[in-house]
């Protein structure tokens, strides 16, 4: 960022505002004008990251053709079995319920 800040006026929603004093309550923000200059980075850096894989994904579909909904699906489950729990266990599986009877 600038060295030279800018003033700006925006309307938030409440809780926001009370996001941003608890945060400098706790001592997480210096100033509520920093929080929400932190967030406004931080959501630069995310569109430029969204927009950079947008450009990404259709390079790839240019070369290799669209990408199709199973391929997505199986990726998923790939994740999903290589995935490493870090904070408690892993629950196994539930298949349908069996009916009672």
């Amino acid at each position: 960022m600038t060295p030279r800040k800018q003033r700006l006026t925006v309307t938030v929603d409440p809780e926001l505002v009370e996001a941003g004093n608890r945060a400098v309550a706790s001592g997480a923000a210096a100033s509520l004008s920093a929080w929400v200059s932190t967030a406004l980075a931080e959501r630069a850096r995310r569109d430029v990251q969204l927009a950079r894989l947008g450009e990404a994904i259709a390079e790839y579909e240019t070369q290799f053709g669209e990408i199709t909904a199973d391929e997505f699906a199986a990726q998923r489950r790939a994740d999903r079995e290589d995935a490493v729990v870090v904070r408690g266990r892993r629950r196994p599986r539930r298949g349908p319920k069996a009916k009672p009877g």
